[in-house]
């Protein structure tokens, strides 16, 4: 689901809380080491998430929160902030030449630059996270 997030949104706050789980306290934020990514450079998106206005010629950023029971990707046009809430059991990441997150059809892309080097960490702490969640184990057989 896709909010316009650039201002105050009520629905947003009671949707996300319901699918995504309340924003961790701040001693969950402490032993987690972090719930946020830095900020990453958005190469493309599916036509679906692309806001209406469809001006997305200049550079843009967008970052990554973590939930209890998914993500929040949170990203610019223009003036316009927007978020775009996946849980995991949707979750679906590539790591090719770009990094890109799919969930329900739709997509965003990522370049792979010095932002992306430093948010890896994070992205890891992602994976990880959502493998607990859905209680996989990585094997080697």
């Amino acid at each position: 689901m896709i909010y316009n997030t650039t201002y105050n949104n009520e629905a947003y706050i009671k949707e996300t809380n319901e699918l995504l789980g309340k924003g961790y306290s701040f001693i969950e934020k402490l032993k987690l080491k972090g719930v946020g990514s830095s900020r990453l450079i958005i190469g493309k998106l599916s036509a679906k998430l692309q806001p209406q206005q469809k001006q997305f010629n200049e550079l843009n950023y967008g970052n990554i929160e973590l939930r209890p029971n998914g993500i929040l990707v949170h990203f610019t046009n223009r003036l316009e902030r927007f978020s775009w809430a996946i849980p995991y059991y949707r979750l679906v990441i590539y790591n090719a030449s770009f990094f890109t997150i799919h969930a329900n059809g739709n997509f965003i892309q990522f370049q792979k630059n010095k932002n992306y080097t430093n948010n890896k960490k994070f992205l890891e702490k992602m994976i990880d996270l959502k493998n607990e969640y859905l209680h996989l184990e990585y094997y080697d057989g």
